[in-house]
């Protein structure tokens, strides 16, 4: 069965169910009661690529070009120093210049969330001070990985705990499961939702159950789930997630943050229609060939990708035909 049909079969009777409670006058995506959020992340947050010269320094005034592109595009926001950004090779003082680099380019009110997840507790909560100090609105936090058979459910809420009372910004989880090889649990996010400082995940396992359910299990707090990738946003949104932290917002913003909108209103089967065009794009650029398909695709759309920092090698001439070709068949290029 084709992907697009197993997307539409499975969000079927959600769709449906949605449609049947909504009066028939106003269908748009509306939330089970809540507490008012400290902080509004409800929109499309693009996890930015790090531009590196071809000496592979950080290349500001690339990024403060691509800043100037992005400004055009209704983002709520911006991330630094997340998967997409290369952030494990960056040295600290570059982190720093950049979060400062994009604070200084970036409207006050458009947030700036700083990557800031180091493996042990004290040097994560050492980064996030600085990252606030560098300008940053919100920390987030990944999982530390290294020493994954230790990552209790226990030790995990710990160390968050830790980081949100020592952080002077609010803190954002952060589970990427395909890079650390490890699921934030449940019940740690249920336990670390009720904490005054911590105010929502991103989330890009993919598990739209999951995302369903921690949706449900936090409603009473001030958390917000985000949903991690692009090719699952409709469906986060229908099961009540706020908005999406997505690599393909490097490239495709505009229509992603369409398909927000399109969400909100209710119109779903035009967002659907824009949900499918965007799959195999996302796919492309995120597991199938990363970060260098992710800088690649980004110049034939009038931003600067440039190289990625060694060991990522750039895409062979096969690969770089194939990224088009899915661009292209999807309407996009």
């Amino acid at each position: 069965m084709a992907l697009s049909t197993c997307l539409t079969s499975s969000l079927r009777p959600t769709l449906a169910a949605l449609r049947w409670a909504a009066p028939r006058q106003c269908r748009r995506l509306s939330t089970p009661q809540r507490p008012e959020h400290s902080l509004d992340l409800r929109g499309i947050f693009p996890p930015l690529a790090t531009p590196f010269s071809p000496t592979q320094e950080v290349d500001y005034a690339q990024l403060k070009g691509n800043l100037s592109r992005y400004a055009n595009i209704p983002f709520r926001g911006l991330v630094v120093l997340g998967s997409n950004g290369e952030y494990p090779y960056l040295a600290p003082c570059e982190r720093l210049e950049v979060v400062s680099c994009v604070r200084q380019a970036l409207p006050r009110d458009r947030l700036l969330l700083a990557g800031s997840g180091c493996e042990s507790t004290q040097a994560t909560i050492e980064l996030t001070v600085s990252m606030a100090e560098a300008g940053a609105d919100v920390a987030l936090v990944v999982t530390p990985c290294y020493y994954r058979g230790a990552m209790t459910s226990a030790a995990l809420v710990h160390h968050y705990t830790e980081v949100g009372d020592a952080s002077p910004i609010p803190v954002v989880l952060y589970s990427v499961p395909a890079n650390t090889g490890l699921d934030l649990p449940m019940e740690a996010v249920v336990t670390l939702a009720q904490h005054s400082n911590i105010i929502g995940i991103k989330d890009s396992g993919g598990d739209i159950t999951r995302m369903g359910l921690m949706v449900h299990k936090t409603r009473q707090e001030d958390f917000q789930v985000l949903a991690g990738s692009a090719g699952f946003l409709l469906a986060s949104y229908a099961v009540g997630a706020s908005g999406g932290v997505c690599a393909l917002a490097n490239i495709l913003g505009a229509p992603l943050c369409q398909l927000d909108h399109l969400c909100r209103e209710g119109q779903w089967q035009e967002a659907r229609e824009l949900q499918h065009r965007l799959i195999e794009p996302n796919i492309a650029v995120t597991r199938q060939f990363g970060i260098p398909g992710l800088k690649k695709a980004m110049e034939w759309f009038g931003y600067y990708g440039g190289p990625c920092r060694a060991p990522l090698a750039p895409l062979s001439p096969a690969q770089v035909e194939e990224l088009r070709s899915t661009f292209s068949t999807n309407g996009w290029l």
